[in-house]
Protein backbone atom coordinates (compact mmCIF):
# COMPACT_ATOMS: atom_id res chain seq x y z
CA UNK A 1 0.00 0.00 0.00
CA UNK A 2 1.48 3.41 -0.93
CA UNK A 3 2.53 5.71 1.84
CA UNK A 4 0.36 8.70 2.61
CA UNK A 5 2.53 10.39 5.24
CA UNK A 6 6.14 9.27 5.57
CA UNK A 7 8.29 10.83 8.33
CA UNK A 8 11.86 9.58 8.75
CA UNK A 9 14.42 10.26 11.50
CA UNK A 10 12.62 13.34 12.78
CA UNK A 11 14.52 15.08 15.59
CA UNK A 12 13.25 18.13 17.50
CA UNK A 13 15.43 20.20 19.81
CA UNK A 14 15.01 23.38 21.78
CA UNK A 15 17.21 26.44 21.26
CA UNK A 16 19.72 25.10 23.80
CA UNK A 17 20.23 21.93 21.79
CA UNK A 18 18.31 19.69 24.16
CA UNK A 19 16.36 16.87 22.52
CA UNK A 20 12.59 17.32 22.83
CA UNK A 21 11.60 14.28 20.78
CA UNK A 22 13.21 11.88 18.39
CA UNK A 23 14.56 10.62 16.26
CA UNK A 24 11.24 9.06 15.30
CA UNK A 25 9.77 7.46 12.19
CA UNK A 26 6.06 7.81 11.44
CA UNK A 27 4.37 6.17 8.48
CA UNK A 28 0.65 6.39 7.73
CA UNK A 29 -0.48 4.40 4.67
CA UNK A 30 -2.88 5.87 2.18
CA UNK A 31 -6.34 5.47 3.75
CA UNK A 32 -4.83 4.58 7.12
CA UNK A 33 -5.36 5.84 10.67
CA UNK A 34 -2.38 6.05 13.05
CA UNK A 35 -2.60 6.68 16.80
CA UNK A 36 0.35 8.37 18.49
CA UNK A 37 0.65 7.67 22.22
CA UNK A 38 3.10 8.31 25.02
CA UNK A 39 3.37 9.92 28.45
CA UNK A 40 2.66 13.59 28.97
CA UNK A 41 5.70 15.62 27.91
CA UNK A 42 7.10 12.91 25.64
CA UNK A 43 6.85 15.17 22.58
CA UNK A 44 3.90 13.69 20.70
CA UNK A 45 2.50 17.07 19.68
CA UNK A 46 5.95 18.47 18.90
CA UNK A 47 6.67 15.52 16.59
CA UNK A 48 3.52 16.17 14.54
CA UNK A 49 4.01 19.93 14.45
CA UNK A 50 7.60 19.39 13.30
CA UNK A 51 6.40 17.11 10.50
CA UNK A 52 3.99 19.86 9.40
CA UNK A 53 6.68 22.57 9.76
CA UNK A 54 4.49 24.32 12.33
CA UNK A 55 6.63 24.27 15.48
CA UNK A 56 6.21 27.19 17.91
CA UNK A 57 9.12 29.57 18.60
CA UNK A 58 11.83 27.98 20.71
CA UNK A 59 11.67 24.55 19.06
CA UNK A 60 13.60 23.48 15.96
CA UNK A 61 13.39 20.53 13.59
CA UNK A 62 17.04 19.60 13.64
CA UNK A 63 16.82 16.73 11.17
CA UNK A 64 14.43 14.44 9.39
CA UNK A 65 12.58 14.05 6.10
CA UNK A 66 8.83 14.38 5.56
CA UNK A 67 7.01 13.20 2.45
CA UNK A 68 3.37 13.26 1.48
CA UNK A 69 2.41 10.69 -1.14
CA UNK A 70 6.03 10.41 -2.18
CA UNK A 71 6.76 14.12 -2.60
CA UNK A 72 8.78 16.16 -0.05
CA UNK A 73 6.67 18.42 2.13
CA UNK A 74 7.97 21.98 1.69
CA UNK A 75 9.08 24.15 4.58
CA UNK A 76 8.64 27.86 5.28
CA UNK A 77 6.07 29.72 3.21
CA UNK A 78 5.57 26.73 0.94
CA UNK A 79 4.84 24.55 3.95
CA UNK A 80 2.20 26.98 5.14
CA UNK A 81 0.45 26.85 1.74
CA UNK A 82 0.65 23.05 1.82
CA UNK A 83 -1.01 22.95 5.25
CA UNK A 84 -3.79 25.33 4.21
CA UNK A 85 -4.71 23.28 1.14
CA UNK A 86 -4.18 19.72 2.35
CA UNK A 87 -4.29 19.48 6.14
CA UNK A 88 -7.04 19.70 8.73
CA UNK A 89 -5.78 20.19 12.29
CA UNK A 90 -7.47 19.97 15.67
CA UNK A 91 -5.05 21.48 18.17
CA UNK A 92 -4.36 20.48 21.74
CA UNK A 93 -6.29 23.49 23.11
CA UNK A 94 -9.17 23.82 20.61
CA UNK A 95 -11.14 26.40 22.62
CA UNK A 96 -8.22 28.84 22.49
CA UNK A 97 -8.03 28.41 18.69
CA UNK A 98 -11.57 29.77 18.21
CA UNK A 99 -11.64 33.53 17.68
CA UNK A 100 -13.80 34.92 20.50
CA UNK A 101 -15.61 37.43 18.27
CA UNK A 102 -16.52 35.07 15.44
CA UNK A 103 -19.73 33.06 15.21
CA UNK A 104 -19.74 29.27 15.01
CA UNK A 105 -20.91 29.43 11.39
CA UNK A 106 -18.09 31.70 10.25
CA UNK A 107 -15.44 29.82 12.22
CA UNK A 108 -16.28 26.53 10.52
CA UNK A 109 -16.87 28.09 7.09
CA UNK A 110 -13.35 29.56 7.16
CA UNK A 111 -12.01 26.13 6.29
CA UNK A 112 -14.01 26.18 3.02
CA UNK A 113 -12.36 28.72 0.72
CA UNK A 114 -13.97 27.24 -2.40
CA UNK A 115 -17.62 26.77 -3.32
CA UNK A 116 -20.61 29.05 -3.34
CA UNK A 117 -21.99 30.53 -0.15
CA UNK A 118 -24.99 28.20 -0.32
CA UNK A 119 -22.78 25.13 -0.83
CA UNK A 120 -20.49 26.10 2.04
CA UNK A 121 -23.42 26.82 4.35
CA UNK A 122 -24.83 23.35 3.68
CA UNK A 123 -21.44 21.71 4.33
CA UNK A 124 -21.12 23.54 7.63
CA UNK A 125 -24.60 22.44 8.71
CA UNK A 126 -23.99 18.82 7.75
CA UNK A 127 -20.65 18.73 9.58
CA UNK A 128 -22.02 20.25 12.79
CA UNK A 129 -24.93 17.80 12.73
CA UNK A 130 -22.55 14.83 12.22
CA UNK A 131 -20.86 15.84 15.46
CA UNK A 132 -24.11 15.94 17.40
CA UNK A 133 -24.49 19.73 17.44
CA UNK A 134 -27.69 21.66 16.78
CA UNK A 135 -26.64 23.85 13.85
CA UNK A 136 -29.62 26.20 14.12
CA UNK A 137 -29.11 26.70 17.85
CA UNK A 138 -25.36 27.33 17.67
CA UNK A 139 -25.14 29.07 14.28
CA UNK A 140 -24.68 32.62 15.56
CA UNK A 141 -23.16 31.86 18.96
CA UNK A 142 -19.70 33.01 19.94
CA UNK A 143 -17.14 30.65 21.57
CA UNK A 144 -17.82 32.07 25.04
CA UNK A 145 -21.43 30.87 24.71
CA UNK A 146 -20.34 27.26 24.16
CA UNK A 147 -19.61 24.53 26.67
CA UNK A 148 -16.17 22.93 26.62
CA UNK A 149 -17.48 19.90 24.74
CA UNK A 150 -19.31 22.07 22.22
CA UNK A 151 -16.19 24.19 21.60
CA UNK A 152 -14.20 20.97 21.11
CA UNK A 153 -16.66 19.78 18.47
CA UNK A 154 -16.82 23.14 16.68
CA UNK A 155 -13.02 23.08 16.40
CA UNK A 156 -13.22 19.51 15.13
CA UNK A 157 -15.84 20.59 12.59
CA UNK A 158 -13.38 23.19 11.29
CA UNK A 159 -10.77 20.48 10.86
CA UNK A 160 -12.98 18.02 8.93
CA UNK A 161 -15.47 20.21 7.04
CA UNK A 162 -13.18 20.48 4.01
CA UNK A 163 -12.53 16.71 3.91
CA UNK A 164 -8.74 17.28 4.11
CA UNK A 165 -6.25 14.85 2.64
CA UNK A 166 -4.33 14.71 5.93
CA UNK A 167 -6.23 15.01 9.20
CA UNK A 168 -4.28 15.57 12.45
CA UNK A 169 -6.26 15.40 15.70
CA UNK A 170 -4.62 16.14 19.05
CA UNK A 171 -6.64 14.57 21.89
CA UNK A 172 -9.96 14.78 19.98
CA UNK A 173 -12.01 13.07 22.71
CA UNK A 174 -10.76 14.87 25.82
CA UNK A 175 -13.72 16.23 27.76
CA UNK A 176 -16.35 14.51 25.59
CA UNK A 177 -19.12 12.30 26.90
CA UNK A 178 -19.25 8.67 25.66
CA UNK A 179 -22.07 9.32 23.17
CA UNK A 180 -20.09 12.12 21.52
CA UNK A 181 -16.94 9.97 21.41
CA UNK A 182 -18.93 7.53 19.29
CA UNK A 183 -19.66 10.34 16.81
CA UNK A 184 -15.93 11.11 16.54
CA UNK A 185 -15.22 7.42 15.96
CA UNK A 186 -17.78 7.40 13.15
CA UNK A 187 -16.12 10.40 11.48
CA UNK A 188 -12.73 8.67 11.54
CA UNK A 189 -14.17 5.36 10.37
CA UNK A 190 -15.60 7.05 7.28
CA UNK A 191 -12.08 8.22 6.34
CA UNK A 192 -10.54 4.78 6.69
CA UNK A 193 -9.56 3.13 3.41
CA UNK A 194 -10.32 6.17 1.25
CA UNK A 195 -7.67 7.02 -1.34
CA UNK A 196 -5.62 10.20 -0.85
CA UNK A 197 -6.59 10.35 2.80
CA UNK A 198 -4.57 9.72 5.98
CA UNK A 199 -5.33 10.41 9.63
CA UNK A 200 -3.10 10.86 12.68
CA UNK A 201 -4.62 10.90 16.18
CA UNK A 202 -2.73 11.86 19.34
CA UNK A 203 -4.44 10.35 22.35
CA UNK A 204 -3.99 9.16 25.93
CA UNK A 205 -7.02 6.89 25.63
CA UNK A 206 -5.68 3.44 24.75
CA UNK A 207 -9.19 2.05 24.36
CA UNK A 208 -10.05 4.75 21.84
CA UNK A 209 -6.76 4.16 20.02
CA UNK A 210 -7.44 0.44 19.78
CA UNK A 211 -10.85 1.06 18.22
CA UNK A 212 -9.78 3.67 15.70
CA UNK A 213 -6.19 3.01 14.65
CA UNK A 214 -4.63 0.66 12.13
CA UNK A 215 -1.20 1.47 13.58
CA UNK A 216 -0.26 2.52 17.12
CA UNK A 217 3.05 4.27 17.84
CA UNK A 218 4.34 4.84 21.39
CA UNK A 219 6.80 7.69 21.95
CA UNK A 220 8.92 7.38 25.06
CA UNK A 221 9.56 10.40 27.26
CA UNK A 222 13.11 11.76 26.71
CA UNK A 223 13.54 12.54 30.41
CA UNK A 224 11.56 10.74 33.07
CA UNK A 225 9.48 13.01 35.28
CA UNK A 226 9.40 12.47 39.02
CA UNK A 227 6.36 10.52 40.14
CA UNK A 228 4.34 11.01 43.27
CA UNK A 229 4.80 8.16 45.74
CA UNK A 230 1.62 8.71 47.73
CA UNK A 231 -0.29 5.69 46.38
CA UNK A 232 -4.01 5.10 46.64
CA UNK A 233 -5.24 5.25 50.20
CA UNK A 234 -6.85 2.05 51.40
CA UNK A 235 -9.27 3.97 53.57
CA UNK A 236 -10.36 7.56 54.07
CA UNK A 237 -11.14 9.51 57.14
CA UNK A 238 -14.84 10.14 57.79
CA UNK A 239 -16.25 13.26 56.17
CA UNK A 240 -16.34 16.30 58.39
CA UNK A 241 -18.56 19.35 58.59
CA UNK A 242 -20.26 21.08 55.68
CA UNK A 243 -17.62 22.71 53.45
CA UNK A 244 -19.63 24.05 50.51
CA UNK A 245 -23.36 24.48 50.13
CA UNK A 246 -25.72 25.49 47.31
CA UNK A 247 -29.16 26.64 48.39
CA UNK A 248 -32.05 27.15 45.93
CA UNK A 249 -29.72 27.86 43.03
CA UNK A 250 -31.17 28.98 39.70
CA UNK A 251 -28.42 29.06 37.09
CA UNK A 252 -28.64 30.70 33.66
CA UNK A 253 -26.03 29.81 31.02
CA UNK A 254 -24.04 32.33 28.95
CA UNK A 255 -26.48 31.69 26.09
CA UNK A 256 -29.53 32.54 28.24
CA UNK A 257 -30.71 28.95 28.77
CA UNK A 258 -31.83 27.89 32.22
CA UNK A 259 -29.42 25.20 33.40
CA UNK A 260 -30.52 24.68 37.02
CA UNK A 261 -33.74 25.50 38.81
CA UNK A 262 -33.97 25.60 42.62
CA UNK A 263 -31.10 23.13 43.03
CA UNK A 264 -29.38 22.09 46.25
CA UNK A 265 -25.97 20.59 46.94
CA UNK A 266 -24.00 20.00 50.14
CA UNK A 267 -20.33 18.95 50.02
CA UNK A 268 -18.60 17.98 53.24
CA UNK A 269 -14.98 18.31 54.26
CA UNK A 270 -12.94 15.46 52.76
CA UNK A 271 -15.73 14.45 50.38
CA UNK A 272 -15.41 14.03 46.60
CA UNK A 273 -18.47 14.67 44.43
CA UNK A 274 -18.35 13.88 40.70
CA UNK A 275 -20.81 15.57 38.34
CA UNK A 276 -21.68 13.90 35.06
CA UNK A 277 -23.95 15.01 32.23
CA UNK A 278 -24.07 15.44 28.46
CA UNK A 279 -21.95 18.07 26.77
CA UNK A 280 -23.63 21.47 26.97
CA UNK A 281 -25.74 20.61 30.02
CA UNK A 282 -24.02 23.28 32.13
CA UNK A 283 -21.50 21.34 34.20
CA UNK A 284 -18.61 23.75 33.61
CA UNK A 285 -20.89 26.74 34.15
CA UNK A 286 -21.88 25.27 37.51
CA UNK A 287 -18.23 25.07 38.61
CA UNK A 288 -17.61 28.63 37.44
CA UNK A 289 -20.65 29.69 39.44
CA UNK A 290 -19.26 28.07 42.58
CA UNK A 291 -15.97 29.89 41.96
CA UNK A 292 -17.79 33.23 41.74
CA UNK A 293 -17.11 33.73 38.03
CA UNK A 294 -20.74 33.24 36.89
CA UNK A 295 -23.11 34.24 39.71
CA UNK A 296 -26.45 32.40 39.81
CA UNK A 297 -29.66 34.23 38.95
CA UNK A 298 -31.12 33.24 42.30
CA UNK A 299 -30.11 31.36 45.43
CA UNK A 300 -27.15 31.45 47.79
CA UNK A 301 -23.83 29.75 48.54
CA UNK A 302 -22.18 28.92 51.84
CA UNK A 303 -18.63 28.09 52.89
CA UNK A 304 -18.06 26.29 56.20
CA UNK A 305 -21.63 27.14 57.14
CA UNK A 306 -21.21 30.89 56.57
CA UNK A 307 -22.62 32.91 53.64
CA UNK A 308 -20.33 32.98 50.60
CA UNK A 309 -20.81 35.89 48.16
CA UNK A 310 -21.88 34.63 44.75
CA UNK A 311 -19.52 37.00 42.89
CA UNK A 312 -15.75 36.70 43.31
CA UNK A 313 -15.28 40.48 43.46
CA UNK A 314 -17.28 40.48 46.71
CA UNK A 315 -15.32 37.65 48.31
CA UNK A 316 -12.66 38.19 50.95
CA UNK A 317 -9.08 37.08 50.39
CA UNK A 318 -9.69 34.15 52.72
CA UNK A 319 -12.78 32.93 50.83
CA UNK A 320 -10.95 33.34 47.50
CA UNK A 321 -8.16 31.19 48.89
CA UNK A 322 -10.61 28.61 50.20
CA UNK A 323 -12.37 27.91 46.89
CA UNK A 324 -10.09 27.24 43.93
CA UNK A 325 -11.02 26.31 40.36
CA UNK A 326 -9.01 24.21 37.91
CA UNK A 327 -10.68 25.02 34.59
CA UNK A 328 -11.05 22.90 31.49
CA UNK A 329 -8.57 25.02 29.53
CA UNK A 330 -5.31 25.70 31.44
CA UNK A 331 -4.07 27.89 28.61
CA UNK A 332 -6.60 30.51 29.65
CA UNK A 333 -5.31 30.83 33.23
CA UNK A 334 -1.54 30.59 32.74
CA UNK A 335 0.13 33.83 31.68
CA UNK A 336 2.22 32.94 28.58
CA UNK A 337 4.83 35.57 29.56
CA UNK A 338 5.21 34.23 33.10
CA UNK A 339 7.42 31.30 34.06
CA UNK A 340 5.81 28.36 35.82
CA UNK A 341 7.63 29.09 39.08
CA UNK A 342 6.21 32.60 39.19
CA UNK A 343 2.70 31.34 38.43
CA UNK A 344 2.91 28.82 41.30
CA UNK A 345 4.36 31.26 43.82
CA UNK A 346 1.80 34.00 43.22
CA UNK A 347 -1.25 32.34 44.92
CA UNK A 348 0.76 31.73 48.09
CA UNK A 349 1.89 35.37 48.14
CA UNK A 350 -1.46 36.98 47.27
CA UNK A 351 -3.88 34.67 49.09
CA UNK A 352 -1.80 33.29 51.96
CA UNK A 353 0.40 36.30 52.67
CA UNK A 354 3.74 34.50 52.22
CA UNK A 355 6.87 36.42 51.31
CA UNK A 356 8.27 35.87 47.84
CA UNK A 357 11.10 33.77 49.25
CA UNK A 358 8.69 31.57 51.21
CA UNK A 359 6.39 31.11 48.22
CA UNK A 360 9.24 30.29 45.82
CA UNK A 361 10.58 27.72 48.28
CA UNK A 362 7.29 25.79 48.02
CA UNK A 363 7.38 25.51 44.22
CA UNK A 364 9.59 22.38 43.85
CA UNK A 365 7.35 20.41 46.21
CA UNK A 366 4.21 21.54 44.40
CA UNK A 367 5.68 20.34 41.12
CA UNK A 368 6.81 17.04 42.62
CA UNK A 369 3.36 16.34 43.99
CA UNK A 370 1.79 16.57 40.53
CA UNK A 371 4.55 14.47 38.96
CA UNK A 372 6.65 17.21 37.33
CA UNK A 373 10.41 17.75 37.76
CA UNK A 374 11.62 20.83 39.65
CA UNK A 375 13.18 22.33 36.51
CA UNK A 376 9.66 22.84 35.11
CA UNK A 377 9.62 26.00 37.26
CA UNK A 378 11.87 27.75 34.75
CA UNK A 379 9.71 26.97 31.71
CA UNK A 380 7.07 29.12 30.04
CA UNK A 381 3.60 27.57 29.53
CA UNK A 382 3.97 27.58 25.76
CA UNK A 383 6.90 25.19 26.03
CA UNK A 384 4.91 22.59 27.94
CA UNK A 385 2.68 19.82 26.67
CA UNK A 386 -1.05 19.95 27.32
CA UNK A 387 -0.73 17.39 30.10
CA UNK A 388 2.10 19.31 31.74
CA UNK A 389 0.10 22.55 31.60
CA UNK A 390 -2.85 20.73 33.16
CA UNK A 391 -0.69 19.61 36.07
CA UNK A 392 0.75 23.10 36.50
CA UNK A 393 -2.80 24.46 36.70
CA UNK A 394 -3.62 21.89 39.39
CA UNK A 395 -0.47 22.79 41.33
CA UNK A 396 -1.35 26.48 41.03
CA UNK A 397 -4.76 25.88 42.61
CA UNK A 398 -3.25 23.75 45.38
CA UNK A 399 -0.65 26.45 46.12
CA UNK A 400 -3.48 28.44 47.74
CA UNK A 401 -4.19 25.50 50.09
CA UNK A 402 -7.93 25.57 49.40
CA UNK A 403 -10.73 24.07 51.46
CA UNK A 404 -12.67 23.25 48.28
CA UNK A 405 -11.19 22.31 44.89
CA UNK A 406 -13.40 22.67 41.81
CA UNK A 407 -11.92 20.52 39.04
CA UNK A 408 -13.21 20.58 35.46
CA UNK A 409 -12.11 17.45 33.54
CA UNK A 410 -9.01 17.21 35.72
CA UNK A 411 -7.70 14.09 33.92
CA UNK A 412 -8.73 14.84 30.34
CA UNK A 413 -5.27 15.94 29.12
CA UNK A 414 -3.30 13.40 31.19
CA UNK A 415 -1.83 10.03 30.33
CA UNK A 416 -2.73 7.11 32.60
CA UNK A 417 0.29 7.40 34.90
CA UNK A 418 -0.02 11.19 35.29
CA UNK A 419 -3.76 10.94 35.95
CA UNK A 420 -3.14 8.34 38.65
CA UNK A 421 -0.52 10.60 40.27
CA UNK A 422 -2.96 13.52 40.40
CA UNK A 423 -5.90 11.46 41.60
CA UNK A 424 -3.78 9.82 44.30
CA UNK A 425 -2.66 13.27 45.42
CA UNK A 426 -6.25 14.49 45.72
CA UNK A 427 -7.18 11.38 47.70
CA UNK A 428 -4.29 12.10 50.05
CA UNK A 429 -5.31 15.73 50.55
CA UNK A 430 -8.90 14.69 51.18
CA UNK A 431 -7.87 12.21 53.86
CA UNK A 432 -5.15 14.22 55.57
CA UNK A 433 -6.28 17.81 55.17
CA UNK A 434 -10.04 17.52 54.65
CA UNK A 435 -9.97 18.93 51.10
CA UNK A 436 -13.44 18.81 49.53
CA UNK A 437 -13.45 18.11 45.78
CA UNK A 438 -16.19 18.81 43.25
CA UNK A 439 -15.23 17.48 39.84
CA UNK A 440 -16.88 17.53 36.43
CA UNK A 441 -15.77 14.51 34.45
CA UNK A 442 -16.45 12.00 31.71
CA UNK A 443 -13.66 9.75 33.05
CA UNK A 444 -15.00 6.60 34.71
CA UNK A 445 -11.91 6.23 36.91
CA UNK A 446 -12.37 9.75 38.28
CA UNK A 447 -16.06 9.09 38.94
CA UNK A 448 -15.24 5.75 40.56
CA UNK A 449 -13.07 7.47 43.18
CA UNK A 450 -15.82 9.88 44.19
CA UNK A 451 -17.99 9.36 47.25
CA UNK A 452 -21.05 10.53 45.34
CA UNK A 453 -21.79 10.74 41.62
CA UNK A 454 -24.46 13.18 40.43
CA UNK A 455 -25.88 13.87 36.99
CA UNK A 456 -26.84 17.33 35.77
CA UNK A 457 -30.12 16.54 34.05
CA UNK A 458 -30.71 19.16 31.31
CA UNK A 459 -34.40 18.28 30.97
CA UNK A 460 -35.26 18.49 34.66
CA UNK A 461 -32.64 21.21 35.20
CA UNK A 462 -31.44 19.75 38.44
CA UNK A 463 -28.75 17.55 40.01
CA UNK A 464 -29.79 13.92 40.43
CA UNK A 465 -27.99 10.84 41.79
CA UNK A 466 -26.36 9.04 38.85
CA UNK A 467 -27.94 5.80 37.74
CA UNK A 468 -25.96 2.57 38.24
CA UNK A 469 -25.27 2.47 34.47
CA UNK A 470 -23.64 5.92 34.40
Amino acid sequence: MPEGLDVQALLVEDTRGRVVVGPVDLRVPDGGVMALMGPSGSGKTSALLAALDALPPGLLRRSGHVRWRGAPVPRGRGGRRWRLTRVGILGQDPASDLHPLRSVASLVADALPLGTRRENTEKVRVTLTRLGLDADLLWRRRPRELSGGQAQRVALARAIVGDPELLVLDEPTSGLDPATVELVLDVLEQRRGRPNRATVVITHDRGFAARVADTLIDIDEPGAAHRSATGVLASRTPHGSLALGLHGIRLIGPDGRELLEESELAVRSGEAVAILGPSGSGKSTLLRSLAGLHPPARGSLSLDGRPLPTGYTDRTRESLRAVQLVGQNPVGVLNPAQRVGTALARPAMVLRGLTREQAVAEVPELLRRVGLPAETAGAYPGRLSGGQRQRVAIARALAARPRVLLADEVSAALDTASARTVLDLLDTLRAREGLAVVTVTHDREVAARADRVLTLDPERRTLLPASPRT
